[in-house]
């Protein structure tokens, strides 16, 4: 849990504008330090969630909007598809693909589109613990930030705290 309100802090201080979880939440009060963050939350269950009547619980208690297998959704002018397991990717034409289940980083450009892991970001892999901030923004201001200089200091705050090594371009 230190690592999630760490991950909480560093989300709330760059002003992230959403917050994508890509599965094993594992147990409800993980879910009850990420209800600390400014930004909504929404995600796929994963493999490891066997608590799901907790999960499910509180999920509703402080409104995270979780589903079962592949979620797309459109951010900004993105076509967004979440899964837990890489393996159940459906066909179709996404720009940008996030998955969880094997806890190891992947960013891979292909097919015109981008597949994305962070990694381990709860603690259970000392040594390797990663998260992901994803700008579709291409610098203009949201809600949460007035204007491309703004966004790149925070994306550049953010890189620095949360120790970034890569940074792709969609």
């Amino acid at each position: 849990l230190p690592n999630v309100a760490k991950i909480v802090e560093i989300f709330n201080r760059s002003r992230v504008d959403r917050v994508v979880h890509t599965g094993d939440i594992t147990q409800a009060k993980v879910l009850e330090v990420l209800a600390r963050l400014d930004a909504p939350l929404c995600g796929v269950f994963g493999n490891n969630d066997l608590e799901r009547t907790d999960l499910d619980a509180a999920c509703h208690r402080f409104g995270f909007d979780f589903d079962d297998g592949a979620r797309p959704f459109e951010w900004g002018s993105r076509r967004v598809l979440v899964v837990h397991d890489p393996l159940h990717l459906p066909q179709g034409e996404h720009d940008l693909v996030l998955h969880g289940h094997n806890h190891r980083t992947v960013i891979d450009r292909s097919a015109g589109r981008l597949v994305f892991n962070p990694g381990e970001c709860a603690g259970h892999l000392n040594g390797h613990n990663r998260v992901g901030v994803i700008d579709l923004t291409d610098g203009e201001p949201t809600p949460r930030s007035p204007g491309p200089h703004v966004r790149l200091a925070e994306a550049k705050a953010a890189a620095e705290a949360l120790g970034v090594q890569v940074r792709v371009t969609l």
